[in-house]
């Protein structure tokens, strides 16, 4: 089949596109298959929210979840159960993309329970047993980038399981992730597991930045020139200048020895990129993060945009760098506290995450209730 030529475009100017979605229903009707046959898309990405509604939506889990009441299973074990086989089905589709990239994309991920966040023996017990469980290389586990999942990104990375770093929202907290990621390679390097096998992605969140400092800027009273001057312009700022620190990790002589011993970049992913503002483009996320070595993650309402209307510009990352920087400074001097809006955005994202858990194995709980 013919590729998009606009998703095509952007994987030739260095961008994989990851779908930001899964259920089993898309992997059945082979609607999967058919976005990376057209769509260019290279891999998957999880949360707790998009397997609450897999879940929860048509009878494509009946039967299992029939077969899991009988065994009297809960409705975490269900829920593992369930989301684990997704994830190996779409490995088992994307296992053609792994091997043509030599391991670079094929990947699908899986997050670690949410609630587990604040907790790093739990998270690294978890991330390992999920990675077992899925048993497919090609699969990564999602480890959020708080402070208590810093250490267990390394442990798991020095088991050599291949780890997504996600809800990054700040610069030094991504700082703070690339070390982690570099210890967990000298971990695994050290226990004698083959570098080249072990893959990872920071998350970096986009629009959701927009929305709350959009949202700051409106309460500030600011002249209206003023705000619509600063509005809508620091979640693409911020995921740029995340893109420098990548650039400047890969000069330093801790990751040159890594890479001499065959470890792999780990690349910037953009993800919460579906644009949240009706005002702003569709594809502002995707058209505004083009540079080589990064993923973007998109939901499919985003993918179908870019598909249709998604041409790149000559404008990429690093030319912009110093505009970035004035952006930030800009927002600083008309009173926004970026620490402040950042740990803010960590907080609500974790607690998004662990309230669709919680409401996901309710749910589930329920329907093994019915079922008995």
């Amino acid at each position: 089949m013919t590729q998009n030529q606009y998703t095509q475009a952007l994987e030739t100017a260095g961008v994989s596109l990851w779908l930001d979605d899964l259920s089993r229903d898309r992997i059945n009707s082979g609607d999967l298959q058919h976005l990376i046959d057209t769509k260019t898309i290279t891999g998957v990405t999880t949360n707790p929210a998009i397997f609450g509604k897999a879940l929860t939506s048509g009878d494509a889990y009946t039967a299992q979840l029939a077969n899991l009441a009988t065994a009297g299973a809960d409705a975490q074990t269900a829920v593992v159960e369930m989301t684990t086989d997704d994830v190996r089905a779409a490995c088992d589709v994307l296992a053609p993309v792994y091997a043509a990239t030599n391991g670079y994309d094929g990947r699908v991920s899986i997050e670690v329970d949410p609630r587990l966040a604040w907790d790093t023996d739990s998270t690294v017990t978890q991330a390992l047993e999920l990675a077992q469980k899925v048993g497919r290389e090609n699969v990564m586990v999602k480890i959020p980038g708080t402070r208590e999942g810093l250490p267990a990104i390394s442990r798991v990375l020095a088991e050599g399981v291949s780890v997504n770093v996600t809800l990054i929202f700040s610069l030094s907290r991504y700082r703070e992730v690339v070390n982690a990621w570099l210890t967990g390679l000298e971990g695994a390097r050290s226990n004698g597991h083959d570098l080249s096998k072990i893959h990872s992605v920071a998350s970096f969140f986009v629009s959701r930045v927009d929305t709350e400092i959009d949202a700051q800027l409106e309460r500030l009273e600011l002249p209206s020139q003023q705000v619509l001057q600063l509005r809508g312009r620091a979640g693409i700022a911020n995921a740029r200048l995340a893109y420098r620190i990548f650039e400047q990790f890969q000069d330093t002589e801790r990751w040159r020895l890594l890479a001499s011993a065959g470890a792999r970049l780990q690349r910037p992913l953009w993800a919460s990129t579906g644009t949240k503002n009706p005002e702003y483009s569709d594809v502002r996320y995707v058209n505004g993060l083009v540079a080589e070595y990064t993923v973007n993650t998109l939901p499919e309402e985003t993918l179908n945009a870019v598909a249709d209307h998604g041409e790149i510009t000559d404008s990429r990352i690093p030319d912009n760098y110093a505009m970035d920087d004035d952006h930030l400074d800009d927002l600083a001097r008309a009173g926004i506290d970026y620490n402040q809006v950042v740990a803010t955005l960590e907080t609500e994202g974790l607690q998004k995450f662990v309230d669709a858990w919680n409401e996901l194995l309710e749910k589930i709980q329920e329907q093994l209730n019915a079922h008995n």
